[in-house]
């Protein structure tokens, strides 16, 4: 039973290649533009918008690395595999020494679930740039989610040190760790790095876990209904299924029902609030059951 609040979704990990390192110079400066352009369009899901700047963009320069991927990831979020496909590969063949294209045909693999795949082109990023933020990032996430738990916790270390200033690799270590049972170097790097960041979500939630481990059930209630009230969807949905744990820490089964099915509402493949909801299930039949049994 694990959650990590983390969005896995490509729609997210879009952004990532939307500026990456430079294609071969010169580029024409409206070229650049308008592939900047499409970026921010592709961010905020204007996939027609997009797909217009990147075409002009290919106009003024053909070989444009990052403009081929950036139409592919337009073609991915279309759901056109093939059509993201073949631009992504394109994009690879026009420069393989850049590592855009290689991560882009990971969330592309991602997308259509071939975990080996993406892991692969995840991997050829990191050859080519071992400081893509991106594909470290992406890579430690599927290492984890396949229970490669040291592997991962030694890529998000690493993700740390390319990107200090991200909490994500941060949070993913201190995830990792506590997933190997190494509970005092998950709480030594968490201190660290909320000392770095302060009250992030991400480590709020990580800090409300530690709660509910110590047994300090209010206390974690009060951590997680700060996340559970914010923006991120996603995180919220995490907040909320550990609001029911920590219910159920204190024998809230009712209350751990409501927290649990919050979090479903948000998010139905959440595997702790769906726990939790199996929880708090067995508790209130057991509760009735006890009631209705007659003294001897």
């Amino acid at each position: 039973m694990r959650s990590t609040g983390w969005n896995v979704a490509t729609t997210m990990l879009v952004s990532f290649a939307l500026h990456a390192c430079a294609s071969q110079p010169p580029l024409p400066p409206k070229a650049i533009a308008l592939n900047d352009a499409a970026g921010r369009a592709l961010a905020e899901g204007d996939l027609t918008a997009a797909e217009a700047r990147l075409s002009v963009a290919l106009e003024y320069s053909p070989r444009f690395v990052e403009a081929w991927v950036n139409l592919g990831l337009v073609e991915m979020r279309r759901g056109n595999f093939e059509q993201a496909r073949r631009d992504m590969q394109h994009a690879r063949d026009i420069n393989p020494d850049i590592p855009a294209p290689h991560h882009a045909l990971g969330l592309l693999a991602d997308s259509e679930g071939r975990g080996e795949d993406a892991e692969r082109h995840y991997r050829d990023a990191l050859k080519v740039d071992p400081g893509f933020a991106a594909a470290r990032a992406n890579l430690a996430r599927r290492l984890f989610a396949r229970g490669q738990l040291e592997n991962a916790r030694e890529q998000f270390q690493r993700l740390v040190e390319v990107e200090p200033g991200e909490v994500e690799g941060w949070s993913g270590e201190v995830e990792a760790l506590a997933a190997l049972g190494r509970q005092s170097e998950a709480h030594a790097v968490l201190s660290r790095a909320t000392d770095r960041f302060g009250e992030l979500a991400p480590l709020v939630l990580l800090e409300a876990r530690e709660n509910i481990a110590r047994g300090e059930w209010r206390e974690a209630e009060a951590a997680l209904a700060i996340v559970a009230g914010g923006d991120d969807r996603q995180r919220a949905a995490s907040a909320w299924a550990w609001t029911a744990i920590a219910r159920l820490g204190r024998g809230d089964g009712q209350g751990a029902r409501e927290a649990a099915q919050a979090a479903l509402a948000i998010d139905s493949e959440d595997s702790v609030a769906r726990y939790a909801l199996g929880r708090a299930a067995l508790s209130t039949a057991q509760s009735s059951a006890t009631k209705t049994t007659p003294s001897p």
